[in-house]
C-alpha cells in the first residue's frame, strides 16, 4: 500500500517548489486561511497540559462539540462524542469496529477504500446520482449490497463531498437512510466540510436515521487546522461507540491536550470564529467557482461547485486516448499544474475526471491570505488573478 495519493502529491509539489520549478498547486486539500489568533492564544496557554487525558477526549471538548451539533439540528449529548487525532483516525476506528465490507460512493475520498483495506475488508463502489456527489445512488446501493459475496456492514456518505465539491440532495440522503435501515447498515457520515457549503439544504443522515449513524467532523477544513489533528465523532448509543473507544485506547490513548483546549473554544463558536468561517467560505466559493469556470470555458464538463475548495472537471470532451494518470503527469511535468486523476478516487483508469483543489490559491504567505480574506473581491488579489490567468493558459494549451 502506497502513501495516500493526496499526501504524496503534496510532497511532489513541495519538492518542485524547493527545486525552483513552477507549480500551480491544485492537488492537495489544504484549507487556505491562517490560524485565527484566538485559537493560537488558546493553544499557547494550554502548552503545559502534558498529562494523559480521557480516551474519549476532554469533557470540555465533548460538551462543546455536542453543542455544535445540537445548534445544527442534531441533538447530541457529550457522552455520544469521541475525540481523536483528526477525523481520519476516527473514521478508521469506526470502519474497524463496523467489522465488514463498506459501500463507498464513486468517486470518493482516497482514504476510505485504503482504510477499509487496512481493516481487512473491501470497498464496494457505487456510483452517485448524476449531478450529485458523496452519496451512493440509493437504488444501486441496495442492489450492490444484495449482490455482494461477503457481508457489507457500512456505507460512507460525504456531505458535502470531496472530491466533487457537490452536495447530495436531501431526498437522496433520505433514500439511502431507508436502504440502510432495510439492510442493517451502519451509516458513516463524513461532514467535515459542512460549514463550508455555499448554500442549499443540508440534511445529515443523523437527522433521519440517528440510531445507526456515526458523524465525523473536525477543525482542519473550516478553521484550517489540519496540522493540529483534532477530530470528533458523534455516535449512537450502543456497542459501536464502545468498540471505537476500545480501539482508541490502543491506537492513540488520548487526543493532544493543548489542541483540545483550542478545540473546546472553537466548538463553542465565539462570534469572531463564526465570522472567520463565513469569510473563508465566501473566498472559497469565489475562487472555486472561477476555477470551475476556467475549465468549462476550455471545453471541460464540470458541475458548479457547491462547497469547500474542490471541483471535478471531466476533460473527456476535449481529450481521448490517454489515462487520467498520464494526463495528470503531463500537466505537472510540462505545465506545473498539479491535480489528481479520478482513478485515485475510485474511478476507472480511463477516466479523464480530475479533482482540482483550490485552497492553496489564496496565497503563499499568511499576510496574503489575510488580505484575500478581507478583500471585497478575492479574485482581485494579484496572486489569485495570476493563478487564474496561468490556469487558463495551461488549459488553453492542453485542451486546444
Amino acid at each position: 500500500m502506497a502513501v495516500s495519493a493526496t499526501l504524496a502529491a503534496h510532497q511532489v509539489v513541495e519538492e518542485r517548489r524547493r527545486a525552483g520549478l513552477p507549480v500551480l498547486p491544485m492537488s492537495f486539500g489544504q484549507a487556505g486561511v491562517p490560524v485565527h489568533p484566538l485559537l493560537a492564544e488558546a493553544l499557547a496557554a494550554a502548552a503545559g497540559r502534558n498529562a494523559y487525558g480521557p480516551v474519549a477526549g476532554d469533557p470540555a471538548v465533548r460538551e462543546a462539540a455536542a453543542g455544535w451539533w445540537t445548534r445544527r439540528g442534531v441533538p447530541t449529548e457529550p457522552e455520544q462524542v469521541v475525540c481523536g487525532p483528526g477525523s481520519k483516525a476516527l473514521l478508521y476506528a469506526t470502519l474497524l469496529a463496523a467489522g465488514g465490507d463498506v459501500v463507498l460512493p464513486r468517486p470518493s475520498w482516497v482514504s476510505y477504500a485504503q482504510q477499509a483495506a487496512l481493516t481487512g475488508h473491501r470497498a464496494v463502489h457505487v456510483p452517485t446520482r448524476p449531478g450529485e456527489g458523496g452519496v451512493p445512488d440509493p437504488d444501486r446501493l441496495a442492489d450492490a449490497v444484495r449482490a455482494a459475496d461477503r457481508p457489507v456492514r457500512a456505507v460512507v456518505l460525504t456531505l458535502p463531498d470531496n472530491p466533487t465539491g457537490r452536495l447530495a440532495q436531501p431526498e437522496t440522503v433520505r433514500a439511502v437512510c431507508a436502504v440502510a435501515r432495510e439492510l442493517d447498515l451502519t451509516i458513516v457520515a463524513d461532514e467535515i466540510y459542512r460549514d463550508l457549503a455555499y448554500g442549499g439544504e443540508f440534511l445529515s443522515p443523523a437527522e433521519v436515521a440517528p440510531e445507526r449513524t456515526v458523524v465525523t467532523t473536525g477543525l482542519s477544513k473550516n478553521l484550517a487546522l489540519g496540522g493540529w489533528r483534532l477530530g470528533v465523532a458523534r455516535f449512537p448509543a450502543g456497542p459501536l461507540h464502545d468498540a471505537v473507544l476500545s480501539a482508541a485506547s490502543e491506537l492513540w490513548s488520548c487526543p493532544s491536550r493543548p489542541v483540545e483546549a483550542a478545540a473546546a473554544l472553537a466548538f463553542t463558536e465565539p462570534p469572531e470564529l463564526v465570522s472567520y468561517v463565513d469569510d473563508a467560505r465566501r473566498v472559497y466559493e469565489r475562487i472555486t467557482t472561477a476555477v470551475a469556470g476556467a475549465f468549462a470555458g476550455a471545453g471541460a464538463a464540470v458541475a458548479p461547485p457547491r462547497a469547500a475548495f474542490y471541483c471535478y472537471p471531466d476533460l473527456s470532451p476535449r481529450l481521448s486516448g490517454e489515462t487520467g494518470a498520464a494526463v495528470a503527469h503531463r500537466l505537472l511535468t510540462e505545465h506545473g499544474l498539479a491535480v489528481l486523476p479520478g482513478a485515485e478516487f475510485g474511478e476507472p483508469a480511463s477516466s479523464l475526471s480530475f479533482r482540482v483543489a483550490t485552497g492553496q490559491l489564496t496565497g503563499d504567505t499568511d499576510d496574503q491570505r489575510r488580505e484575500v480574506l478581507a478583500a471585497a473581491e478575492p479574485l482581485d488579489a494579484p496572486w489569485v488573478a495570476a493563478s487564474l490567468d496561468r490556469l487558463a493558459g495551461v488549459l488553453g494549451a492542453v485542451l486546444r
